[in-house]
């Protein structure tokens, strides 16, 4: 059944090879052209089919490739004295894949091991299939039997893999990991395990069950020895340890992780965690979790008394020192922030700890206070203290501005660190209209005065100094906030303008130029400069928030157009190719990266922006073709009529949706696509709010998308319903005036009506009014 050596697809190679070389250099007329002379010789060779059609598929001939790929597939159903090998087969697998038709490839696969039932080959190729189509009961079967027939070690954990992704990611009871623990524990027995892979899952299957002691006694036996990085297995320790309540041997080896990596910030963490038996950062991701998750850990300090406190702060802060201690690196960051960690949490748990987390953050400055990260670095500890004590910080940090670094990079560094601290801590709100001019223009004259120490640098790097415009920027849009006078808001144009002329790949000052021509109304110019960022890949989905709600808001249909192919394409492909990865992940026994991709893949799925754009795509299709009826009319056919929007519109209120946005680069005017405090008065609010909008945002997403889904179906049945009226009064008859398309209209308006805060003879009275100029549409629908 299987090819014979020098034979592909029962073709001699040394005939197939210059039709592959012809393929990977994309000369597809010189491979059609061999292909047709090879078909001559064997015309019922299913092989040589299935090359035509990937040709004809790279061709751009969909059709044709199809109907040359089911006459391959006919072939090899029909006559079993063919080959039906594997390389056959993934020559079609891979044209019914790019032509939306997986599920034939599978029923080819299906039907090979149907008949050769004991082929490896043909069943891995199977397994491939399964992965492509995310059906892990079936992954897990056929795993079962690769795993039965041979006895490797890997198609265990394939098996195993299935089995986590079906509880994970499908509908699968918690009884299937018992199934793979037994898997697990049968296969250790008998042949023990030989990756570490395998052994990671192993526990995470373990974790999974709560079940940490077994999981424990794994690793300190035989198996652990698997592990060969240190580190790796006391982090996997410590976790378990944790985990399993014994808080004080977790802690002696999370201290362990330390004096091995002193700059492992989450490992301190773990180690705070231990030491006030707070379970806070042990808290389990799911696919809900934010995008750019906090800096710190919320922890739980009430179940202390003050004497445990007290005895594991001292434990704790002699820790620190001890690691200060010992550090050759002098440019560590974790032990200092190990210690206004520390300060942070008496904070928290006495309230009266106030100056001395002052003197510490004064402490970090003294020796990071050159750095671009330091006001990243000390956010979260200065949001325990008071306002009062936030300024006694600053005006310290502002008394020790005289004694800056003689080293000019250095100096700038401090100096841009103060001004951010401002901004921070919300001093800039406190400022007046004219200190607020004259930080502007000293901050602008230490921008240029600094040029010279960029000369050196590569045109992509980041330049000295180089956030000094942006801080610009915000001081001159604060003062247009303040005043209403557009002459700040043009010069904070002018500035980043300025800036990108200085340094054209400075991302930040696109991004607020995005915002600024945004808010002005200049949607062609914003759009200009988010394609100068040159959005690609995975940041289509992260970064695209800064310029499709106002795209999605404005007339400018034919950039909205490219900008929302450009991102479906984008999602779709990741879509095809997550299966891809999944595979490969499988067939280098990454087993881990197996449950990322495809944890990744449904996360990207259920994203609020991509399940916006595929409703906002077809309507936008709609309103370009609305001057042409048969346009529409084919565009609608193309939609199933609207059917399928319809049954997104009454699944949206159930789907668990992501916020895959990245909001940090926004700038602190306007923290979301839905908030914009530019729009309203000026109010001194501190710099950068930190708001959870997300529930708020998810009940505006549902809604949104539910109410937009009805669009597609309602202009179908309403065209419908207006070609009975344009008929000869000859031809109307009772037939004609279907009153399932009337009824189904009038439902769906008074759904659309009742999401708008209207009765249906309410929101008629309002169009009409709207109309006939009679009503405001702004105060109408406000």
């Amino acid at each position: 059944m299987a090819s014979k050596l020098g034979l592909a697809g029962g073709i001699p190679e040394r005939r197939v090879r210059p039709i592959w070389d012809a393929i990977d250099s994309r000369q597809f007329k010189n491979a059609l052209k061999l292909t047709t002379t090879l078909l001559s010789k064997h015309p019922h060779s299913p092989y040589a089919l299935a090359l035509k059609a990937l040709i004809l598929e790279r061709m751009g001939k969909p059709d044709e490739a199809l109907s040359v790929c089911l006459n391959a597939k006919e072939l090899l159903y029909k006559n079993e004295s063919l080959l039906m090998d594997d390389l056959t087969l993934s020559t079609l697998q891979i044209v019914f894949q790019r032509l939306d038709h997986l599920e034939l490839a599978t029923s080819c696969y299906e039907h090979a091991c149907g008949k050769f039932p004991n082929n490896l080959e043909l069943m891995m190729g199977l397994f491939n299939c399964y992965v492509r189509e995310y059906s892990f009961v079936k992954q897990q079967q056929t795993a079962i039997k690769m795993y039965k027939l041979v006895g490797e070690e890997r198609f265990l954990l394939w098996a195993v893999c299935s089995i986590q992704l079906q509880v994970l990611c499908g509908n699968g009871g918690e009884k299937l990991l018992l199934l793979a623990e037994g898997l697990l524990k049968k296969h250790v027995a008998s042949h023990g395990l030989h990756e570490p892979e395998a052994l990671i899952v192993y526990f995470s299957i373990l974790e999974q069950q709560a079940k940490y002691g077994d999981a424990l006694d794994i690793l300190g036996g035989k198996l652990g020895s698997l592990l060969m990085i240190e580190v790796d297995k006391l982090r996997i320790q410590g976790k378990l340890l944790a985990r399993a309540g014994d808080y004080a041997a977790a802690a002696n080896v999370y201290q362990k992780i330390l004096e091995l990596c002193g700059d492992d910030w989450e490992a301190f963490l773990h180690y705070l965690g231990c030491l006030f038996e707070d379970e806070s950062s042990w808290a389990s991701e799911t696919i809900n979790s934010p995008i750019n998750p906090p800096k710190y850990v919320e922890c739980k300090l009430t179940h202390l008394t003050d004497e445990v406190f007290n005895s594991c702060v001292e434990n704790a802060s002699a820790f620190v020192q001890k690691l200060q201690a010992e550090a050759s690196n002098d440019s560590l960051r974790n032990p200092c922030l190990a210690h206004l960690e520390i300060e942070r949490r008496k904070c928290l748990f006495r309230k009266n700890n106030d100056d001395n987390l002052v003197e510490a953050l004064l402490q970090y400055y003294s020796r990071f206070g050159h750095l671009a990260c330091f006001t990243s670095d000390v956010e979260a500890f200065l949001q325990v203290l008071p306002p009062e004590k936030k300024m006694e910080f600053l005006d310290k940090l502002m008394k020790n501005s005289n004694s800056l670094s003689v080293v000019p990079t250095r100096a700038l560094g401090q100096s841009i660190t103060l001004l951010k601290t401002q901004e921070l801590i919300g001093n800039m709100f406190n400022l007046s209209v004219a200190e607020l001019e004259g930080s502007a223009v000293q901050m602008a004259e230490l921008y240029c005065t600094s040029l010279p120490l960029s000369k050196d640098l590569d045109p992509q790097e980041s330049m000295h100094g180089e956030e000094l415009l942006s801080i610009v920027c915000n001081v001159l849009v604060q003062l247009f906030w303040r005043t209403r006078d557009l002459g700040y808001f043009i010069e904070a144009i002018m500035v980043l303008e300025f800036g990108l002329t200085i340094r054209r790949y400075t991302f930040q000052y696109k991004i607020l130029l995005l915002h600024l021509y945004s808010y002005f109304g200049a949607l062609p110019l914003a759009y200009e400069r988010y394609k100068s960022l040159d959005v690609k890949n995975i940041l289509m989905e992260t970064v695209s928030h800064h310029i499709l709600p106002q795209m999605l808001a404005s007339p400018l249909w034919a950039d909205l157009s490219n900008l929302l192919k450009d991102y479906l394409k984008f999602m779709d492909d990741h879509f095809r190719e997550s299966a891809d990865l999944t595979f490969l992940a499988y067939r280098h026994r990454n087993y881990s990266k197996v449950i990322e991709f495809v944890q990744f893949k449904e996360r990207l799925q259920h994203s609020n922006q991509y399940l916006v754009a595929r409703v906002e795509a077809p309507i936008l299709q709609l309103k370009q073709g609305a001057d042409n009826i048969e346009e529409e009319e084919s565009i609608l056919e193309s939609l199933k009529c609207g059917a399928d929007f319809i049954e997104l519109s009454n699944e949206i209120g159930s789907k668990s949706l992501t916020f895959n946005e990245d909001f940090q680069s926004r700038p602190w005017w306007t923290p979301t696509t839905e908030k914009n405090y530019l729009l309203g008065p000026f109010e001194g609010i501190s710099y950068c709010p930190k708001e959870n909008l997300t529930k708020e945002r998810e009940e505006n997403v549902r809604g949104f998308i539910e109410r937009k889904s009805l669009l597609p179906r309602m202009i179908y049945l309403s065209i419908q319903s207006a070609s009975v009226l344009y008929k000869d009064n000859s031809e109307i008859n009772d037939s004609l005036a279907d009153p399932k398309i009337s009824t189904e209209l009038k439902v769906l308006l008074e759904r659309y009506a009742k999401m708008l805060g209207f009765s249906l003879n309410d929101a008629i009275d309002v169009v009409v009014g709207v109309s006939r100029g009679l009503k405001s549409y702004e105060l109408e629908f406000s």
